[in-house]
């Protein structure tokens, strides 16, 4: 049986990136992925940061289904800059989107999950929301609360059988990294971003679903409050070179 057999999905950011190669390997694994973002082939056209419209998916979610057994919180927006040069709403909307959305859709879901006193939750924060990154501000402001969200969300429903854990990617080849280093004036940054993965390349949106699912399976049953880094080696220290001739 797949490791995720019957189980009921929700995921953000469904239309591309992280969030649809989730719904495709949930799908995969036997899960009913339903899917929400504000573009792309998903069932539900909704930004995250409509509480209204959020309720309306978990209740039809349940109401179709029965139940729901799984958030994938992937909805992201990239943004920010050093801080004297970040308006207040490019600050509001990549918080907004980020952390209040992510706050949301665990709000609306946990109310469920305590009904049935069972669920997982998976939040995709970022490396960047453990290690400061230049520029990074509202960005990497929002994927550490991401990633201290979570925590809470495991130590407050733990004892209601209700898992919680994020993710931490490195560089993912996503539209949204893409959009970043793809741009005029980048290319020393994405150099420098290459090589800072260990593997010397980075991610597939398939490589961070594959994580996904097994924290949203019975195989991560003891895991919770946990932030799991996937990046490529980023952040396992500094490599100068004095080795590369092996």
């Amino acid at each position: 049986m797949a490791q995720l057999q019957d189980r009921v999905a929700l995921i953000t950011g469904g239309g591309s990136g992280i969030g649809g190669a989730c719904a495709e390997r949930f799908r995969a694994d036997g899960a009913i992925a339903v899917t929400v973002d504000i573009a792309g082939d998903v069932d539900h056209r909704i930004d995250v940061r409509d509480e209204q419209g959020i309720a309306r998916v978990v209740a039809d979610i349940v109401a179709a289904h029965g139940a729901l057994d799984v958030v994938v919180n992937a909805a992201g927006v990239a943004g920010g800059g050093p801080v004297h040069m970040v308006s207040l709403e490019e600050w509001d909307r990549v918080m907004g989107v980020n952390l209040t959305g992510t706050f949301l859709v665990c709000k609306h879901a946990v109310e469920q999950m305590l009904r049935q006193q069972r669920g997982s939750i998976v939040n995709i924060s970022s490396i960047e929301g453990i290690e400061g990154t230049e520029g990074g501000s509202a960005y990497n402001a929002s994927k550490a609360g991401v990633i201290l969200l979570t925590k809470t969300i495991a130590i407050d429903y733990g004892l209601h059988g209700i898992r919680a854990n994020a993710i931490c990617p490195g560089g993912v080849d996503t539209p949204l990294l893409r959009g970043l280093i793809d741009a005029p004036g980048m290319e020393t940054y994405r150099s420098a971003m290459l090589a800072a993965h260990k593997l010397g390349r980075f991610g597939q949106p398939e490589e961070i679903a594959s994580v996904a699912s097994f924290l949203a399976s019975d195989d991560a049953s003891f895991v919770t409050g946990h932030a799991l880094v996937a990046d490529g080696g980023m952040t396992a220290g500094l490599r100068p070179g004095l080795f590369e001739s092996f």
